[in-house]
């Protein structure tokens, strides 16, 4: 009885072992487009500065898509080969779509397969904010070579308003950035 007792122990604790080692995925993440797919001009423009900034704190070569193309532009244009060379051109070769998943914590990673073309014709269905709201999910997908990579779910919960969403959005994806998606 004892020996059974040990021997499922030592399972349980390996199988956990094994489990967290295939979560940890280091994108070695050195550089990067940040687009957001928000309807709202200004709810777009805060996800990718603030994306772009806590990017570039952490030694990721990042760049807002608004820099790129043309305010009202089509996201699709991103996909292009003249786009795609000059992000070369700046040494740019991931991709970084952001978009709101919803307002509840119990969102999981889409494990949908998309090209970049793809997601990029695809638009939120959410703003930055709604009024009696308590928690917004965050979903980031990375490209390289115009394929999916990579996607993560970053949950922001306890806010109140628009500001609050912006402070709990940069806490949370700073603690992202150097678990899970930063060269280490």
């Amino acid at each position: 009885m004892r020996k059974l007792i040990l021997l499922i122990l030592v399972v349980s604790t390996t199988t956990g072992v094994f489990a967290q080692r295939q979560e940890k995925i280091n994108l070695n993440l050195t550089n990067a487009l940040v687009i957001g797919q928000m309807d709202k001009t200004e709810d777009r423009y805060s996800l990718e500065i603030n994306t772009t900034e806590l990017m570039n704190a952490y030694g990721v070569k990042a760049i807002p898509s608004l820099n790129v193309m043309k305010l009202g532009g089509d996201a699709l244009v991103l996909a292009s080969d003249s786009i795609s060379k000059l992000m070369q051109a700046k040494n740019i070769d991931t991709y970084v779509l952001v978009s709101v998943r919803g307002f509840d914590r119990k969102f999981k990673v889409s494990g949908l397969k998309d090209n970049l073309e793809t997601a990029l014709g695809l638009s939120s269905l959410f703003g930055l904010y709604r009024a009696d709201i308590v928690s917004i999910s965050f979903e980031f997908k990375f490209f390289r070579g115009g394929k999916l990579i990579y996607s993560d779910m970053v949950k922001c919960g306890n806010i109140g308003d628009r500001d609050t969403v912006i402070k709990r959005f940069r806490k949370k994806v700073e603690k992202r950035i150097v678990k899970k998606w930063k060269k280490q």
